[in-house]
C-alpha cells in the first residue's frame, strides 16, 4: 500500500482579516480539552511577520457536530498547554 504523507496546512482568518497559512505540528488533551498546535507558514516573499512567529495553540470546540478551532480563554491555560507541547517536542527531539 502506497500512501503519501506530508505536512497539513491550514488557513485561518485573524482579527484584522488577513489569512495566515498554519502547518500542524501536533495535538494532546489536557483536561478533557483538545488542543492543537501550529506554526506560521512562510509567506511566498518568504515573510512571517514578527506577531505570527512561534508555536500558535489553538482549542478544538465541537459545536453542531463540527470541529472548530478556537484561542484559548486564559493565559494560565495557554501557559499549561504550551508546557505540555513543549515538553512533547523536545522529548521527540531526544529519541
Amino acid at each position: 500500500m502506497s500512501e503519501e504523507y506530508g505536512p497539513t496546512f491550514i488557513t485561518i482568518t485573524d482579527e484584522d482579516g488577513e489569512e495566515i497559512v498554519l502547518e500542524f505540528v501536533d495535538a494532546l488533551e489536557y483536561n478533557g480539552q483538545q488542543y492543537q498546535a501550529f506554526f506560521p507558514v512562510e509567506t511566498e516573499d518568504g515573510d512571517v511577520k514578527e506577531e505570527e512567529q512561534g508555536l500558535v495553540i489553538l482549542k478544538v470546540i465541537h459545536e453542531d457536530g463540527e470541529d472548530l478551532l478556537s484561542t484559548l480563554d486564559t493565559d494560565e491555560e495557554l501557559d499549561a498547554v504550551y508546557d505540555l507541547f513543549m515538553e512533547s517536542l523536545f522529548e521527540d527531539e531526544e529519541e
